[in-house]
């Protein structure tokens, strides 16, 4: 079930697959109950400075993608993208990060600092990171399509809901049709690790190509969909499973637990809220 481009791009295919197809503890919770605690971890990542508290926070996250029995390992290969994206953003903010010196570099003639307040830096917006991106990985893959199309439904107002919906199920075809391509540049002997020259045109190429098809299959799609009835308007009838006694008793304890850190933290720091 999965597309079969690169290991490290999230897929989406396998997601579905294990959302449709396992069942464990946490297939039965209700959408809403994920949505409100994906929010309360949001608020969590954005206060919390100390990194204990966080390792313990995404080590829960990791201990439900177990019960979930969701594939770790691939998991672990889905953050390639979002571990470079932190490094090349926040590794250049912490050189000269106030602290004691770990490791010193000149750069011509201009000399680069990197403290242990520098690295704590990069450690903490990490996992931060990392925690966020489990959550929402435990989501897709904890939660049935019918069900999110239905939330995202209910949530965004028209046209935005249509936008998400037909958006998120597009994204199956064009990956797909990404998977064919690269499929048919090493079936005729291409390949991506080369120079980066050669490496850029196949790049452009693939993405030029998927472009292309991508309109031309938008077209058909929407001529099938309006052959069908489609007017502008794609509800979704589903109903979506409401919390039950002990996912609202876990809520309100989650929230309060929430608001007392948020309080805490704004009063702990030397400027308050401000």
């Amino acid at each position: 079930m999965s597309s079969g481009t690169f290991a490290h791009i999230p897929d989406l295919p396998l997601m579905t697959h294990y959302a449709e197809n396992t069942r464990s503890v946490f297939s039965g919770v209700s959408p809403w109950s994920k949505i409100v605690s994906l929010i309360l971890i949001v608020v969590l990542v954005t206060v919390l400075r100390s990194l204990t508290l966080l390792l313990l926070l995404y080590g829960a996250i990791v201990a439900a993608c177990v019960l979930a029995r969701l594939p770790l390992k691939k998991i672990l290969l889905w953050y390639t993208l979002p571990v470079l994206f932190v490094i090349s953003l926040v590794g250049l903010l912490a050189w000269g990060e106030p602290g004691n010196p770990v490791f010193f570099w000149s750069f011509i003639g201009i000399p680069l600092v990197l403290t242990d307040a520098g690295l704590l830096l990069i450690g903490v917006l990490l996992i931060k990171a990392l925690i966020v991106v489990t959550f929402s990985i435990f989501f897709l893959m904890t939660t049935r399509y019918n069900h999110i199309a239905a939330v995202i439904d209910r949530i965004f107002p028209d046209p935005l809901n249509q936008i998400f919906l037909l958006s998120y199920r597009f994204l199956f075809l064009t990956i797909g049709m990404t998977a064919a391509l690269l499929k048919a540049v090493r079936s005729r002997g291409g390949g991506l690790i080369r120079s980066i020259r050669i490496q850029g045109q196949i790049f452009a190429q693939v993405f030029a190509l998927t472009f292309i098809r991508s309109l031309d299959r938008a077209d058909r799609v929407h001529a099938a969909m309006a052959a069908r009835g489609y007017h502008g308007t794609y509800a979704t009838a589903h109903e979506i499973p409401a919390p039950s006694y002990a996912g609202m008793i876990f809520l309100a304890a989650a929230a309060a637990g929430t608001i007392l850190i948020v309080l805490a933290t704004g009063i702990s720091s030397p400027g308050g809220f401000l």
